[in-house]
């Protein structure tokens, strides 16, 4: 079926002169999470995984995934013509490094615009022109041969109300007007889906917690243009848009609306904006390219979504806790899979009041399987949860009071000395994080050490960032804070830690065929003392569940991590006992309880 599917994807690119063909997995406004209409990558190749390229060519299909999905990629790529590119791996060239090499001179590479970002569109064309060669970006070749393809349903949406968003949308739009005056922008283009759905304070309702609609929006000084299916939408709905002055107008018109601008001057980020729409603009148009300003507007939570994301972490916590004491009770003689693991947790949350689904797929891993940090267990590939060594959950829920994120290591059984030492030195960077205390001005790469030294100065690392910034009722990912070693300048999640962002904590530890170890909680940047050498910051603890404390080698800690420990499970106990029952709180005290009374310390 896949290889009759490239056949005629190849008889297309023959009739348009195409000599390679680019299918990645994202949708017109370059989206984490996409709906089954963008899934023309997997519609070629069978291949169901959340990440991966295709690139066809006249002789070849190769389809390009990382590490996670190497296993799922290779049983369902079998029989088929397509071959699978393990990115990383020695010897396999990256797609820039591919297409280099086997695009040919004067040779066409072609690709649906709308699909891929400008700034990787702009490499592409460098890259036809080094080959004297041409781009082909104006149709959908996968998408027209996909006869069953879901339909793109218009989006059921609704309006956060101010009680949650804590300022309304009117008020938003004066300040990003304020900040296009500023950088003397008469136009600004948006169409990052996560940037419209805080502006306009909207969602869309969604089984899977993605809840940001398809939309665009053209914002001048005096117009509010949002582009977006509205043909579901109700009167109360309309008038909602009404009020703010907001011009409903059809998704795909933007197109046209973007070409008729003349002698502007735009406003608009090269990686939020497809390279069709980019396309559009007239050459009278001057462009001002920078990060959206509403990017960093809404990483700065108001007084109203911090004291919500306070309450959502309460919610979360209760179920995430009922969920850790099955496992460390009935789950210790139970049977079950990685799987039925994650719906286990997944129906806890379901019995919060305001649970709006999952804020992104849980990451449900048992023993070596823990070891690759993005591992996703199917009901084709996954694991039992044994008797011994490590479960690791990485989760989160989306609720009407925000978005949390939050894993924890659950010891299952026997531990080896090894095992604890890196749980624990994994745990005492988490700690040490959440004590920081800094100047105002500090980034995230000022305060990755006290997350990695316990684990550098025994020549241990971790190869993934040790926080990301978190979005309100949003993308779990969100930018520009982030918390890593070096800069990475195409991350964007550097930016100096202001008051109201909220960050991920998750230092870890991963061995190979053995064991990986998480612990990650969110936290919320606030303002503390103010002295003759300026204003200090530090964090404030969201997340509210236990650790387990079964895998900790006290005598390793610092006698101030055992004290940061005590007061953390303290506090777990205080901020969730109201919420639990007897039994449920009978097993959490004791699971709280401080330690290290005994200790003798290692020098």
């Amino acid at each position: 079926m896949a290889n009759e599917r490239l056949a005629r994807l190849r008889k297309l690119m023959e009739e348009e002169g195409i000599d390679a063909y680019y299918v990645p997995s994202s949708d017109f406004h370059d989206s984490e999470y996409v709906e089954p209409y963008f899934g023309c990558r997997q519609f070629l190749s069978g291949f169901t995984g959340s990440a991966g390229t295709m690139v066809v060519t006249k002789d070849f299909s190769g389809l390009w995934t990382d590490g996670r999905y190497f296993v799922q990629a290779k049983k369902q790529l079998q029989g088929q013509d397509t071959k699978l590119m393990e990115m990383g791996s020695e010897g396999v060239p990256t797609i820039y490094e591919f297409l280099k090499e086997h695009l040919p001179e004067g040779g066409t590479l072609g690709f649906d615009g709308r699909v891929v970002n400008t700034a990787d569109g702009r490499k592409f064309r460098k890259l036809a022109e080094e080959k004297h060669g041409t781009l082909f970006v104006s149709r959908d070749l996968a998408g027209e041969i996909w006869e069953d393809r879901p339909e793109l349903l218009p989006p059921r949406v609704w309006v956060l109300e101010e009680r949650y968003s804590g300022e309304t949308a009117g008020s938003k739009l004066k300040r990003l007007r304020e900040a296009m005056k500023e950088k003397g922008a008469s136009v600004h283009l948006l169409s990052s889906l996560d940037d419209i759905a805080w502006l306009f304070n909207i969602r869309k309702q969604s089984e899977d917690g993605n809840l940001l609609p398809l939309a665009h929006a053209v914002i001048t000084e005096n117009s509010t243009r949002l582009f977006l299916d509205s043909s579901g939408f109700s009167e109360d709905l309309k008038a909602y848009f009404a009020g703010w002055e907001v011009s409903l107008e059809p998704y795909g018109d933007v197109y046209r609306a973007v070409s008729e601008l003349r002698d502007e001057t735009i406003l608009l980020e090269p990686e939020k904006i497809n390279f069709a729409l980019y396309g559009s603009v007239d050459s009278s148009n001057r462009i001002l390219e920078t990060m959206n300003p509403t990017s960093l507007m809404k990483a700065v939570k108001n007084p109203v979504e911090m004291e919500n994301m306070r309450r959502a972490h309460l919610k979360d916590g209760v179920a995430l806790t009922r969920f850790i004491r099955w496992m460390k009770t009935e789950g210790k003689t139970a049977e079950f899979t990685e799987t039925q693991a994650a719906e286990r947790l997944e129906n806890l949350r379901k019995e919060q009041e305001g649970y709006l689904g999952p804020s992104f797929a849980t990451i449900s891993a048992y023993g070596p399987n823990a070891a690759m940090c993005h591992y996703h267990a199917t009901k084709e590939e996954e694991s039992s949860v044994g008797k011994s060594g490590f479960y690791l959950v990485d989760s989160g829920g989306q609720y009407y009071e925000g978005t949390t994120d939050v894993t924890r290591t659950i010891v299952m059984g026997p531990l080896t000395e090894e095992e604890k030492l890196h749980y624990t030195l994994v745990l005492m960077g988490t700690l040490r994080l959440a004590d920081a205390k800094f100047l105002y001005g500090c980034r995230g790469i000022n305060l990755d050490y006290l997350a990695r030294g316990p684990l550098w100065k025994r020549g241990l690392d971790f190869n993934h960032g040790t926080g990301h910034g978190v979005g309100f009722l949003s993308t779990v990912h969100e930018r520009p804070n982030g918390i890593r070693w070096r800069i990475v300048p195409e991350r964007q999640d550097s930016c100096i830690l202001e008051e109201g962002m909220v960050t991920s904590d998750e230092p870890g530890l991963y061995i190979e065929g053995s064991h990986g170890i998480r612990t990650e909680n969110l936290l919320l940047c606030r303002k503390a003392e103010k002295t003759a050498y300026g204003q200090f910051m530090e964090f404030e603890t969201l997340t509210w569940a236990p650790i387990d404390t079964e895998a900790i080698d006290v005598s390793v800690m610092e006698p101030s991590d055992v004290a940061l420990l005590n007061e953390y499970h303290r506090q777990v106990y205080e901020h969730l006992s109201p919420y639990l029952n007897e039994e449920e709180n009978q097993w959490l005290k004791e699971a709280t309880k401080a330690i290290g009374g005994d200790c003798t310390w290692k020098a």
